[in-house]
């Protein structure tokens, strides 16, 4: 083993910085290996933080020491608490944000942790000794040993991508999937499945119409996600609400056998 960890944490997505930081903050030596260090906390299919259910997970998140409201409350550009009308059980915040604005915040609450060391890599393999996690093989062949790994592998984990009608593997759009872990799993026998997401189209705010959608602004006192945050720092931004029509709905019916 060339290195050694208690832990080996394997992805850099929202859940893999909550378990790293969990982790050394207990005093662990953990590492964080992920395919591309600079795109820890991306945020590719939405930018917004919460809503109902998610928006409870992030404040238990919170009050157990995480970072993922510290960070959207100073990444926020829009914050509603949604259902407000409704009665207190089903209302929740919501935070739109500065997509790249979050990631660098988590990024640099990563870089000053102590105990915690992040590597670029892929694991390959989980290797076992009589049924016990002893390290992880990497795709360059390196391995590091340790204790125990966390996959927050999402959608990377033999990720396969549909632009169109055309399909290749892929995490994200220009960088590669996880393509020999699940494969891992499978020998341990573990059953594997496949989600699907859905990522829009990223618009050029010069090409978009603004004076035929509807405003809606954020509420007029934003109130943090988080219980630490004290004030929030950005300027707030409105959101805009589009509609469908018919000639949308045909191009959809017309094309549902694709």
């Amino acid at each position: 083993m060339s290195k050694e960890f208690h832990i080996v944490v394997v992805g850099g997505g929202h859940a893999g910085c909550e378990a790293a930081l969990a982790a050394a903050r207990m005093g662990c030596q953990v590492l964080l290996l992920t395919i591309d260090p600079c795109k820890i906390a991306q945020m590719p299919c939405n930018p917004a933080v919460g809503g109902i259910g998610k928006g409870h997970l992030v404040k238990e998140i919170d009050a157990l020491g995480g970072e993922m409201g510290v960070n959207t409350d100073k990444a926020g550009i829009q914050f509603r608490i949604l259902n407000t009308r409704k009665g207190p059980a089903v209302r929740a915040t919501r935070v739109q944000c500065d997509k790249d604005l979050y990631g660098a915040q988590m990024q640099k609450t990563l870089s000053i942790q102590n105990n915690l060391t992040i590597l670029p890599g892929t694991v390959d393999r989980i290797l076992t000794h009589n049924g016990a996690v002893t390290g992880v093989r990497t795709s360059t062949g390196e391995t590091m040993a340790t204790q125990a790994v966390v996959l927050t592998s999402g959608t990377f984990l033999k990720g396969l991508m549909h632009i169109g009608l055309t399909h290749l593997p892929g995490g994200r759009a220009g960088e590669l999937s996880a393509e020999h872990l699940s494969d891992c799993m499978l020998d341990f026998g573990f059953e594997i499945g496949r989600l699907k997401t859905g990522t829009p189209p990223r618009l050029d705010r010069d090409s978009i119409n603004f004076d035929v959608m509807a405003p809606q602004p954020g509420d007029p006192v934003p109130r943090p996600f988080s219980f630490k945050t004290k004030h929030i720092p950005n300027p707030q931004v409105d959101c805009h609400i589009t509609f469908t029509n018919e000639q949308v709905h045909d191009i959809i019916k017309n094309n549902l056998d694709r």
